[in-house]
């Protein structure tokens, strides 16, 4: 069960990432845009990680205050989450 949760983890976090990859690349070549909502969506559904690792590796909405405090904020309370829940 455990096993199955950390790969489910792990795609989902590399799907965010190239999420906001992708948006960059949109943004970069004037095309129809994801929204903020659906990136924050699927950072706050367990994509965190992948979330911040996109914004840090494609330098995307780094100066959005609204990505500069909900990105991280999403990852540190999944991360909470999994050492009080899934660890115990």
């Amino acid at each position: 069960m455990i096993d199955i949760f950390y790969i489910v983890y792990f795609i989902w976090n590399m799907f965010v990432f190239f999420l906001m990859g992708l948006d960059k690349y949109k943004a970069k070549h004037h095309l129809y845009r994801i929204s903020e909502a659906t990136l924050l969506g699927c950072a706050a559904l367990f994509g965190g990680f992948g979330g911040c690792l996109g914004m840090v590796c494609f330098h995307h909405k780094t100066k959005k205050r609204k990505f500069q405090i909900l990105m991280p904020l999403a990852f540190v309370l999944q991360l909470s989450f999994y050492l009080l829940v899934i660890i115990d």
